[in-house]
């Protein structure tokens, strides 16, 4: 049965599954939420923290790195360790991530030219995800949500590269913004400026049904159509669809063609595998690598195609 594999999991992992797979109650699901900081993988992370609060030494890059990227990029820095602890669901209350974050706020400085971690750098993408972490910890990151709201480019997204010319978005760049504004609409409400750049965010997405060109029609990224976890600052079709069930409301026809995708990509038992892993130095792997059942990638397509089914629990050769 996929649910049991899936309930034989880390907290992290299996939290998220009592939630949204399984109709468990609130307190079972909080129970098991609270093991996340103190066990598995979330404990391990917080286990491999510098005193200084910082992971590796750096916010988006290890200490002393010289920018090679022939291995991938280092995933060991303390914003990819926040951002997956977040992934995770630790505790924000918990006593550890608490001072975890205060000794942040003191003590982070980015690499491009040492600003404090919680007030961002320049390039959308570190931003966007950034203000995820912030609102999430509970630190104040309104003055990067102001920044990325000047930042929203004229067909809706944004990009990196803005800052060097380029007037057309990045769906990279997008999806980390967008994630961003809805976690800090939940954790202070928005604002109406806020709201309407994020759905103007996923009308730049819908607008080609997350994968196409607009143009064209044509397929703009084939790993686009793979699955990976952690995504880290990559996209693919199931990130934005989970961030659209995220985001609540009804589905929209034109995200039909990514659903047929994702029910494309389950395997006969019911599973989903690991396809597109990002090169580069991790604290450990969180699964068996490319080419083996994901129970992050079925846990996630499970709960995105229930969303997109109206609320219908998985079919029984899901579960």
């Amino acid at each position: 049965m996929v649910l049991e594999w899936l309930l034989d999991a880390d907290p992290g992992l299996r939290w998220q599954v009592l939630r949204d797979l399984t109709g468990a109650p609130p307190g079972q699901v909080a129970a098991e939420r609270s093991r996340v900081a103190h066990e598995g993988w979330g404990a391990r992370l917080l286990a491999l923290r510098d005193d200084d609060g910082q992971w590796a030494g750096g916010a988006c890059f290890p200490a002393g790195f010289r920018g090679d990227f022939s291995a991938g990029q280092p995933w060991t820095p303390t914003l990819p360790t926040l951002t997956l602890l977040r992934e995770l669901g630790v505790d924000p209350a918990d006593a550890r991530v608490r001072e975890t974050i205060a000794l942040v706020r003191k003590n982070c400085r980015w690499e491009h030219a040492g600003q404090p971690f919680f007030a961002g750098e320049v390039e959308p993408c570190i931003n966007g995800r950034t203000v995820a972490i912030g609102a999430y910890f509970g630190a104040d990151v309104d003055g990067i949500v102001t920044r990325l709201l000047g930042e929203q480019l004229p067909d809706g997204g944004w990009n990196c590269e803005a800052e060097n010319g380029s007037v057309r978005a990045s769906f990279h760049s997008t999806i980390c913004v967008l994630e961003g504004l809805l976690e800090h609409e939940r954790a202070t409400g928005g604002s109406p400026a806020s709201v309407a750049a994020r759905r103007r965010g996923e009308e730049y997405l819908l607008r080609r049904r997350l994968f196409r060109r607009a143009s064209t029609g044509e397929v703009i990224e084939p790993d686009w159509l793979r699955f990976s976890f952690p995504v880290w600052w990559h996209y693919d079709v199931l990130r934005a669809l989970d961030h659209f069930r995220a985001a609540g409301g009804a589905p929209d026809p034109r995200q039909a063609e990514a659903i047929a995708v994702v029910t494309a990509a389950r395997r006969p038992d019911g599973r989903w595998l690991l396809e597109n892993t990002h090169p580069g130095a991790v604290h450990f792997p969180l699964e068996d690598g490319d080419g083996a059942p994901s129970r992050w990638n079925t846990l996630r397509a499970l709960r995105v195609l229930n969303w997109y089914d109206g609320g219908r629990p998985p079919g029984p050769d899901g579960l």
